[in-house]
């Protein structure tokens, strides 16, 4: 009997080791997703630091939806580490402003320069990684889900807007008023 609760004990200490080495791994792939999109190159003769976000953003049409998309790993990764739902919410708003403002032609990525969503996110989940003990349901993952593909979605409404926008302005740059004969 002894023996038994021995090695119950040994399992359940074994399990938490285990979950703060993956909260610990995941902080870390974040930490280093968000440094390679917000924050890994210097521009020269300068200290401040760009990422392939604002850089990826510069293509038109599909960059901003590329550099979101990938960013909003970090809600997956959240997710896996437990992150409560109202953090998961905070991070979405990080990348809804991101992606938002990001639209903007030229603005946007230096907007992106300035406000560095996945760096905060990578903050906002350390964080949460150091406090507490990872709980997912499926939910969370349905949440998280959700969350994603209202991004996404929102993404291409703004870019469809643009693109809208943009071709209206041409068309009224290439319209040649009527000539009039007398």
């Amino acid at each position: 009997m002894r023996n038994h609760h021995r090695s119950e004990y040994h399992a359940q200490n074994q399990h938490h080791h285990q979950a703060d080495w993956n909260k610990k791994n995941i902080g870390q792939l974040a930490q280093a997703l968000a440094q390679l999109l917000d924050a890994s190159l210097t521009i020269p003769g300068t200290t401040i630091k760009v990422g392939l976000d604002p850089i990826i953003g510069l293509i038109p049409g599909i960059g901003d939806l590329i550099s979101n998309t990938i960013g909003s790993s970090l809600l997956f990764l959240a997710t896996k580490a437990g992150v409560p739902r109202i953090v998961l919410l905070r991070m979405s708003l990080n990348i809804v402003m991101n992606m938002t403002l990001g639209a903007i032609p030229v603005i946007g990525d230096l907007f992106s320069v300035w406000f560095k969503s996945n760096l905060q996110n990578a903050q906002l989940l350390h964080r949460h990684c150091r406090t507490t003990t990872p709980v997912t349901t499926l939910g969370d993952w349905l949440y998280v889900s959700g969350l994603v593909l209202g991004i996404l979605i929102l993404l291409g409404l703004i870019v469809g807007v643009i693109f809208w926008l943009g071709s209206l302005l041409l068309a009224l740059g290439t319209s040649t008023p009527p000539q009039s004969t007398v």
